[in-house]
């Protein structure tokens, strides 16, 4: 069950400049799981020690974001899209 997940330009260095990545997974959390096994510089930036999202890290599947559905049990389905997006500040 393909799904695609979509990176922020902030994001692509850690994965050779790609603006999308496919993978398969039932849920936010194990697609974050196989990003940690595959790429584990982009996971370490995404997620804390614990694996918790960071802070400054917004995730969406489709256009939810998934603290409005079940945060990393939110279920996929094939075709959806994930988002990361990092905050970004300055004055």
């Amino acid at each position: 069950m393909p799904i695609t997940l979509q990176l922020s330009a902030l994001l692509r260095d850690y994965v050779g400049g790609k603006g999308e990545l496919v993978f398969d997974a039932r849920d936010v959390r194990a697609l974050l799981r196989t990003l940690e096994g595959e790429h584990p510089k982009i996971h370490r930036s995404i997620c804390d020690e614990t694996g918790a999202i960071r802070r400054h890290v917004n995730v969406f599947v489709n256009s939810d974001h998934i603290r409005d559905l079940r945060g990393l049990d939110t279920p996929l389905k094939s075709g959806d899209v994930v988002s990361l997006f990092q905050a970004v500040s300055g004055g």
